[in-house]
């Protein structure tokens, strides 16, 4: 998700906690115990950023794993979290997926480099070309060409598009780029491989990761997707709603929102002490703590083979020392360099929840940071426990969070002036009954725009929280006011051709939203008179 930004009250804080990092410091030196360590520095970012709870878990490998849980599950409540309290770890899933395909490909029953099309016949982009190319490995490191997020509101919010929907759209998205030609995040195709993995296996996607991955690893309480949660020891999940925009204000508890169909994307729901099953049986290159090896060492090695490049850069700044050089994905996780070490990681955010994983394979190093809260301050707190357990040179990461939140909140509100976002001069050219009609999109479906008492109101017909009245924001364009914490806004643009509205052009209103709202990637044309 977006990241958050300070208040003038957090930023107080802030630097009331980086005074007390240097006292941490100070304790460190003298010889305080690692995990009264990682105490410290979890109190400290929880108190910065008003943060309700956490769970992080420090792995070295060959030793007892650190898995604690702290504050609360829901703001205003007093139920604690702790080491085995439920998080959605929304992307950091991909990298089960990954190894869920590698035991197939163990097995012989698949192969990385084999064409998609080969277990799934009925699998197609919107380039023929691309259809018979794309391999088994391609759907894990997005390089297919697609642009960032695509198809995604098929996914976020809650809508009641099927798995079989989303492939079945995914013939419908342009290509914004040539195959393999660079890199931008998708989750669609993560989704493919969750079927891929359901065909060949015979199995359901949920039931095969339940039963070949988390299980086997000693993850007892952990679900594939949060349909099958059964317990209350589960976070509430927390956002900031404006205004102006989400990602500012004070702290809401906000629903859970995504689509079980996506859950190959970013569904499973673990606590920190089962993640750490996880990072040392990644550790392991797939043998779990119980002694049991999941997939081999060739596959191991490939799902850390970095596949794209995912950005370049002159390296160490000032405001961040471990900036990389250059950096990649592999297969579920991203690669890049750390304080001179190999970094394996990934990050996983869902509507009110951020977390993290990182391995630092040459020095049998896990970090899991599990958030339940939008703030993006889970990057900087897990660099901060990896610099702990490799004593590296002090840095402020609290410091280096407060500045990137304050920053985005300076662009935003001058972008708002201060209150809502501004209206743009101009509006309808049009009676607005003229407007109202059935809107098609060939990969998410109908969109209707309806007419009545003097307004306009719109219904995105397979997402049910987004239905909303339109107020005009400039020449032919209206913007949405979904319920709090439904999800972004859009601006709706109408194409007029002939004085008569003939397609629609959207796209999110504040410049912070999640590229899971690609309102952009639409193109409804009207059907109908």
């Amino acid at each position: 998700m977006a990241q958050a930004r300070y208040s003038r009250r957090e930023a107080l804080l802030a630097g009331g906690a980086a005074a007390a990092l240097l006292a941490t410091r100070a304790a460190t030196a003298q010889g305080m115990r690692e995990d009264d360590r990682v105490d410290a520095l979890v109190a400290q970012f929880m108190r910065a950023f008003d943060t309700p709870g956490m769970a992080v878990a420090l792995v070295r490998l060959g030793t007892p794993a650190l898995a604690r849980g702290y504050g609360v599950r829901r703001l205003g409540e007093a139920a604690r979290v702790d080491g085995d309290t439920l998080f959605g770890i929304a992307s950091n899933s991909k990298a089960f997926v990954a190894a869920g395909l590698a035991m197939l490909v163990d097995a012989g029953k698949i192969g990385w480099d084999e064409p998609v099309v080969r277990y799934l016949p009925d699998f197609a982009t919107s380039d023929p070309v691309v259809t018979r190319a794309m391999t088994v490995r391609d759907l894990l490191c997005h390089r297919s060409g697609l642009p960032l997020g695509a198809g995604d509101l098929m996914q976020f919010p809650l809508s009641d598009h099927t798995r079989a929907d989303i492939v079945r759209g995914l013939r419908h998205l342009p290509f914004e780029r040539g195959f393999r030609s660079g890199y931008a995040y998708d989750n669609i195709l993560y989704v493919v491989a969750g079927v891929l993995i359901e065909r060949v296996s015979g199995q359901d996607y949920e039931d095969y990761i339940t039963q070949r991955v988390l299980r086997p690893l000693g993850m007892r309480a952990a679900v594939a997707d949060r349909s099958l949660l059964r317990t209350a020891n589960v976070v509430a999940r927390h956002a900031r709603l404006g205004p102006p925009a989400r990602g500012i204000g004070a702290l809401s508890v906000v629903a859970a929102d995504e689509s079980i169909a996506g859950s190959p994307a970013g569904g499973i729901h673990a606590g920190a002490a089962e993640i750490a099953l996880w990072l040392q049986t990644q550790l392991a290159r797939g043998v779990t703590p119980a002694g049991r090896r999941l997939w081999s060492e060739e596959s191991a090695t490939e799902m850390w083979t970095p596949q794209v490049i995912t950005g370049a850069g002159a390296g160490a700044t000032a405001d961040d020392p471990t900036r990389s050089v250059i950096s990649g994905y592999a297969l579920g996780w991203g690669v890049r360099d750390y304080r001179g070490h190999r970094l394996i990681a990934h990050s996983g955010g869902l509507s009110g929840q951020v977390t993290q994983t990182a391995l630092l394979p040459e020095q049998g190093i896990g970090v899991a940071v599990l958030t339940n809260v939008e703030d993006g301050i889970s990057t900087q707190l897990r660099n901060a426990l990896l610099d702990l357990a490799l004593a590296a040179p002090p840095f402020d990461w609290l410091a280096a969070a407060q500045r990137q939140r304050e920053q985005n909140e300076r662009e935003v509100r001058e972008l708002a002036g201060g209150g809502d976002f501004a209206v743009p001069p101009g509006g309808p050219s049009l009676p607005l009954a003229t407007y109202a009609g059935r809107y098609r999109d060939p990969w998410y479906g109908d969109i209707v725009v309806r007419e009545a008492g003097a307004r306009l109101s719109i219904d995105f017909t397979r997402t049910p929280v987004f239905r909303s009245v339109l107020e005009p924001f400039g020449p032919d364009r209206f913007r949405t006011r979904f319920a709090p914490g439904a999800g972004e806004d859009a601006v709706v643009g109408f194409v007029i051709e002939g004085g008569r509205p003939v397609r629609l052009e959207l796209k999110a209103l504040s410049p912070l939203a999640d590229f899971s709202y690609d309102f952009q990637h639409l193109r409804p044309e009207r059907i109908g008179s």
